[in-house]
């Protein structure tokens, strides 16, 4: 599956945009941490015209706000089924699976990872996302998976120009 054919990167948060740990306090959740350069990724992917997407099994009020940061229009949180609602992000954005890169770290992202062109799961994932991924970062969860992943895209988007540049 060439990567530049990829228009949809979606990401998991808890386990992928985070090292997967929860802090709670005594009023709920306090909040997760982020990796800035998976954000500055994230912006570079959807400045070259990739939409990037979120699908959670959480909802979370830090996520809402970081995906507002940086321009993430579809934000699923609070997802049961994660194969739906990507089968009807697709439709939606009128792509098929095979346009489409999925990043995930356990089980509960197999419908995602099975679905997607380009199944990615982070390093650090559980064996079950590992076994189903086409590739896997070097990076954890957490700790700058996003932006790899970002990267390859990115590399995969600029070779096309470079060829025809060359012609």
């Amino acid at each position: 599956m060439p990567l530049s054919r990829i228009r949809l990167l979606v990401l998991d948060v808890d386990g992928v945009m985070t090292d997967g740990r929860l802090g709670y306090g005594a009023e709920g959740e306090i909040g997760k941490t982020f990796h800035v350069r998976d954000g500055y990724g994230i912006k570079a992917a959807r400045a070259a015209g990739i939409e990037v997407a979120v699908i959670s099994g959480r909802d979370s009020a830090a996520v809402q706000v970081r995906c507002r940061e940086l321009g993430i229009r579809h934000a699923y949180l609070g997802v049961e089924h994660k194969g739906e609602a990507l089968t009807a992000l697709l439709a939606l954005l009128k792509l098929g699976p095979r346009q489409c890169a999925c990043v995930g770290d356990d089980a509960p992202d197999l419908p995602l990872l099975r679905q997607a062109g380009l199944a990615v799961a982070v390093a650090d994932a559980h064996p079950v996302a590992l076994a189903a991924a086409h590739r896997r970062t070097r990076q954890a969860g957490g700790a700058g998976a996003v932006r790899e992943v970002c990267d390859w895209l990115l590399a995969a988007q600029a070779a096309p120009q470079r060829a025809r540049g060359r012609r």
